[in-house]
Parts: C-alpha cells; sequence; structure tokens
C-alpha cells in the first residue's frame, strides 16, 4: 500500500520550496487578501480531525487491555498477580525509549507518510495482541506497542507548532488530547459490545477486542496516507496568498516559518534548560495519575460491586465528563490568556476525587470520585501539554523538548501501574491512591514553580528590553531581528513566554 501513497518533500526540502511571496510584502498587504479566522478555521479542518482521530486510537490501542482484563485475559494466559502490572510497564518502557528518536525522524521526514506509518505499525501489532497465547508473547507484544506509537502524540503537537500561532494553539492541542477523553468513552461501550462475541471463531471475547479495534486502526492508517497534511510550506490546501500569510504571521510570531534544518545544538539546548525539565516533571506527575486511572478504572468500578458488564459500561460517562472539562477548561484558559492556575485547578478536582474514593466506603461517592478524579487529571494534561511546544524556541529545540516531556512524564506512568500491583489492592486500593494525591500535589508544585518563574523571566526581560531602548540600543550583538532570533530561540529577550 505505501508505493501507492502520494510523495512528498520531506521537511529539509520543503525548506527549499518557499514561495517567493512571503519575502515580497508585509503581513498587513497579505492580510487585505487573506481572512485569518477563514484560514485558521481551514487548517482545523486539516489537521484536527484525522489527527485526533489517530489519537484516539492510539490511546484506545494501549488503554483496551484494562477491558481486555475485565474479559479474562490474566487468566487465559496465565499471567499471575502482578506481572499483568509488568505487562503495563513494559508498554511504556517502549514508548519512552523511541519517544525523543521518533520526533527527529520526524523533524527530517515528512508527516504525510511518518504519521500514518506509524498508526499502521501499531495497528497491526494490536491485532498481534489478541492473538497471542502466553504471558511472554504478551509482554513481547505491549513493548512493540509502545515503540510504534510513541511517535504519534509529540509529533503531532509539533505539527501542531508549525502551523498555529502560539495564541491559538494550546486549545487546538485540547481538543486534540479530548481524543482521550473520548477514546476511554468509546472503549468501554466498544468493549462491552465485542465481549458478547466471546467463543465466536474458537477466541475469547478479550481476544476479538484487540483484533477489531487493530484493525479499525489499520484502515484508517491507510486512509490518513492521504489526510494527514506535511509541513506548511508544501501543503496542498493552502493557496500561495494564504501561504505567503501564514508564514509571515508565523515568522513574526515563533520560529515555525524559519528555515531550519535538524542540529545537535538545539538538541543540547533543550537538555540544558531547566524549563524544558520542568514541563517534563509536570507532565511526569499529572502521567502517574492519568495512566494509572485509565488502565484500573475497569477494575476499580467492578470491585464497587458491579459485575465485569457492568463495569464496561460504567466507564463511559467518567470519561465523558472528562472530554466535556477538558474542552471548557481549555477555552476559559484560552480566554484568560493563562493556563497555569487551572492545571493546578484542575490537580485539585482530581485530588477531590480521590478523597471520595479512600474516606466512603459506599458505591455512589466512590463513583463519583472516579469522575472528579478522571475530569481532573484529564484536563489537566490537556493544558500543560501544549506548554513546551508554545514556549521553546527553535524548531530543533522544541521538537525535542515536546518528546523530553513525553519520555520523562511516561517514567510516571511506569511507576504508577506498577504502584496499582494486587498486593497493595486492599480497601479498593487506597495506598495507590494515596499515592496519586502526592503526585498531584508534586505536579501542582511544578506548575506553580514554572508559573512563578516564566512569569519573572518575562518582567526581567521587559526591564532590560525597556532600558535597552531608553539607552538606544535596539539589536542583540549587532544582528538584525531575525538572525537574532533564529540564533538565541526563546532565549532571546524580545521572546515572551506564554503562562
Amino acid at each position: 500500500m505505501a508505493a501507492s501513497v502520494p510523495e512528498a518533500p520531506s521537511h529539509e526540502a520543503s525548506l527549499k520550496e518557499s514561495p517567493a511571496t512571503v519575502d515580497a510584502a508585509p503581513v498587513e498587504a497579505l492580510g487585505e487578501l487573506v481572512d485569518e479566522a477563514k484560514l485558521i478555521r481551514k487548517i482545523d479542518l486539516n489537521l484536527l480531525p484525522v489527527l485526533t482521530v489517530l489519537y484516539l486510537l492510539s490511546f484506545l490501542d494501549r488503554s483496551n487491555i484494562g477491558n481486555a482484563k475485565l474479559d479474562g485475559l490474566t487468566t487465559d494466559l496465565n499471567v499471575p498477580g502482578a506481572n499483568y502490572n509488568t505487562s503495563l510497564a513494559i508498554y511504556f518502557v517502549g514508548y519512552v525509549l523511541f519517544e525523543i528518536p521518533c520526533n527527529m525522524i520526524l523533524k527530517r521526514f515528512n508527516p504525510r507518510v511518518w504519521l500514518p506509518t506509524l498508526t499502521l505499525l501499531w495497528g497491526i501489532t494490536s491485532v498481534a495482541q489478541g492473538l497471542v497465547s502466553d504471558q511472554t508473547g504478551l509482554f513481547a507484544v505491549r513493548f512493540f506497542l509502545g515503540m510504534t506509537e510513541a511517535g504519534l502524540f509529540p509529533g503531532s503537537i509539533f505539527l501542531f507548532s508549525m502551523y498555529y500561532p502560539r495564541r491559538v494553539r494550546h486549545y487546538r492541542v485540547a481538543i486534540f488530547f479530548g481524543g482521550a477523553a473520548v477514546a476511554g468513552a468509546f472503549g468501554g461501550a466498544l468493549a462491552y459490545a465485542i465481549g458478547l462475541m466471546d467463543g465466536v471463531g474458537g477466541r475469547r471475547g478479550w481476544s476479538w477486542i484487540f483484533i477489531l479495534e487493530g484493525c479499525l486502526t489499520v484502515v484508517v492508517s491507510l486512509a490518513a496516507y492521504f489526510l494527514v497534511p506535511t509541513w506548511p510550506r508544501s501543503a496542498t490546501f493552502l493557496t500561495e496568498p494564504e501561504r505567503a500569510y501564514l508564514l509571515r504571521r508565523l515568522s513574526n510570531d515563533s520560529d515555525a516559518a524559519d528555515v531550519e534544518p535538524f542540529n545537535w545544538d538545539g538538541v543540547r539546548q533543550a537538555l540544558g534548560d531547566h524549563a524544558v525539565w520542568g514541563y517534563a516533571l509536570l507532565f511526569h506527575g499529572f502521567a502517574f495519575v492519568l495512566y494509572s486511572i485509565s488502565l484500573f478504572m475497569p477494575t476499580i468500578i467492578a470491585e464497587l460491586g458491579f459485575a465485569s458488564w457492568q463495569a464496561q459500561l460504567m466507564t463511559v460517562p467518567p470519561y465523558a465528563l472528562a472530554a466535556a472539562s477538558i474542552w471548557l477548561a481549555c477555552y476559559a484558559s484560552y480566554k484568560a490568556s493563562i493556563r497555569a492556575p487551572f492545571i493546578i485547578g484542575a490537580a485539585g478536582v482530581s485530588f477531590i476525587g480521590y478523597i471520595l474514593l479512600i474516606s466512603t466506603s459506599t458505591a455512589g461517592p466512590q463513583y463519583l470520585g472516579v469522575h472528579l478524579s478522571t475530569a481532573g487529571v484529564y484536563t489537566g494534561n490537556a493544558l500543560l501539554l501544549s506548554w513546551p511546544a508554545e514556549n521553546v524556541s527553535s524548531q530543533t529545540k522544541r521538537a525535542v523538548a515536546v518528546a523530553l516531556q513525553i519520555s520523562i512524564g511516561d517514567l510516571g506512568a511506569i511507576v504508577g501501574v506498577l504502584v496499582y500491583r494486587p498486593d497493595l489492592a486492599a480497601n479498593l486500593y487506597r495506598t495507590p491512591h494515596i499515592v496519586a494525591m502526592a503526585y498531584l500535589v508534586f505536579g501542582s508544585l511544578v506548575a506553580g514553580w514554572l508559573w512563578f518563574w516564566l512569569d519573572k523571566e518575562n518582567k526581567r526581560r521587559e526591564v532590560v528590553l525597556s532600558d535597552r531602548s531608553e539607552k538606544g540600543v535596539e539589536k542583540e550583538d549587532g544582528a538584525d531581528d531575525v538572525d537574532a532570533r533564529r540564533k538565541l530561540g526563546d532565549r532571546d529577550l524580545r521572546w515572551k513566554y506564554q503562562l
């Protein structure tokens, strides 16, 4: 199938094809030809639906093991006790190891081919997950599933950063991440329906969950080769005036329109920037809760006293609330032009949910706790995952920073799935829930520190620029504005961090 995919240039090749019109007219003149609001909506239509669907499938294929467990996965494959938790952790080992390499490949390659290819590979792996016959096979396929899924999320976030001005970017990332919550709701209902196929073709219901959902991913991946856009300079859905306006608009806003091949200096800058590590540690705190609640929700609900088929269906409302919360909170954050307090507030809502889980003994309040903990942590993640994409420059540094955030964050996911082990399941996972609350506090503290430091740095830069202006110094080190910005990236005094 890959041979029939339309060819598109690599990122470096597309950089050589910059339209002359980009530098031929000021943005104000181009603005007379292009309606920016309509252009953003056009970009939305070409990026958001296809990438959100791919992420929905990614989250569905990684988390449906929680639904499969209720249908007898661990019993049939003879996966005793905490070995199930090990199978969950192995997925994240593959995910973490290939996160940064995948984004480095994307920077040098082309999203139209790279992202659908990853989708095709993990779809095939998901099908294989339904064909395993023992614990060893499960461990192996979980590692390859993590490896093949590793590049989609950071790659999509980087692609967003190449199309959207910073002020509108995080709301689009929130819509994209909302696919994870929709996947949870969709996955519970779908798992219940597929589970009714138990015995068809001599296979158990849990096997059909992996096979059918994996086949769905494969089919969508083939269509994605024709739907996922390439870089803006080569995007066929843009007219020449739209492309020129977008690149000029992005050039004034950030580095997205710059001609920047992959470079190792950007990698070193990312690894040496304490704010980049702050974004990573922030996700580390939230990822523990995100994946532990996602992967163990069916089990937690079943232990409230419900049958397995009821637990499958009862996972739908918490995820539906999470999706609504994501979009409402992120829209409010977008309007307020600030996210840190919303991240901290989301952690607080999730914290209250865990208080209900550990302090009450009846199903009603505990089920409400599941709703609050899920809505809070999903909303917080939707807000924090776009932060480095908006605040880190240059392009290579940002590609590494986005991938590093996911890599370090998912180490928290590994800890989470190992903490929620059978010998700590007493009192409805009371001890793991307390650890999750500690992680939420940690994440809130990191968010507060980033908020404080970024605001302080913005104010410091304003003072320095004001002093330079008074002294008649307009440029740094004698370089012109473009050269200075490209060299310094987010270290440029004129770069303003998004809070």
